[in-house]
């Protein structure tokens, strides 16, 4: 758009922090450089053995896992990813995955990826939704990184009720054998990164690598956007 003509528009249609809906300044996109401070980082990206590597001990085998955000009942982080969710602002996973990315390449937490593999939401669920967040978040993160994001490696076979309100039992067993790999011959040896939103027991991701665990010598990191821990 020619310049003059876009400051024309966002004059009476000004762009707005998908955070706290104040009007953004010339250089900012989707979140204001105040809510982008603000954003309640868990830095366990900066450690070894934190708790989200250690929610996997035991259960399947992790290269290394990490999330961003802490979210807690005080926080923003409820209504970020209720809007990332529910109210199609999946701009703001992408812009958050950008962020998440520039901290994790600070420190090069996550090393030698090959690709970047988001959950897979069910195609009923897709299409309810019209996209998947965590491949918005994914696509933030492979742009920064540099990584190539592949969403035809998993899929989700069955459709499942929400994770929200089970227990961690109920978790594990909504989501048993409903993921399943297209072809995994090509992926023999390769070191992917599975992201997902968010991350509470873990029963998703586990789902999700021991499917591709099938792979032969395929290594899996975990990243998500939010920790929630029950």
């Amino acid at each position: 758009m020619i310049p003059y003509l876009s400051d024309f528009f966002n004059l009476f249609f000004p762009k707005i922090c998908l955070i706290c809906s104040r009007a953004l300044h010339m250089h900012e996109k989707h979140i204001c450089k105040l809510c982008e401070r603000a954003l309640p980082r868990s830095y366990f990206h900066m450690a070894n053995h934190n708790p989200v590597e250690k929610l996997f001990w035991g259960r399947v085998n992790i290269e290394k896992a990490s999330s961003y955000l802490l979210y807690t009942k005080e926080s923003k982080v409820k209504n970020i990813l209720h809007s990332l969710k529910y109210r199609q602002q999946k701009e703001l996973g992408y812009e958050l995955g950008k962020i998440y990315a520039r901290d994790l390449s600070e420190v090069n937490y996550f090393k030698n990826l090959d690709f970047i593999v988001p959950v897979p939401l069910h195609p009923r669920k897709f299409k309810e939704r019209g996209y998947n967040q965590s491949e918005w978040i994914a696509k933030g993160l492979s742009e920064v990184l540099s990584v190539p994001l592949k969403t035809d490696l998993l899929f989700k076979s069955y459709h499942t009720s929400t994770q929200t309100r089970k227990g961690r039992y109920q978790r594990w067993e909504n989501v048993e054998d409903v993921f399943n790999i297209v072809s995994g011959e090509k992926f023999e040896g390769c070191n992917i990164l599975l992201v997902d939103d968010v991350l509470t027991t873990g029963a998703t991701l586990e789902a999700c690598a021991k499917k591709l665990k099938s792979i032969k010598d395929i290594k899996i990191n975990v990243a998500t956007l939010a920790y929630a821990s029950i």
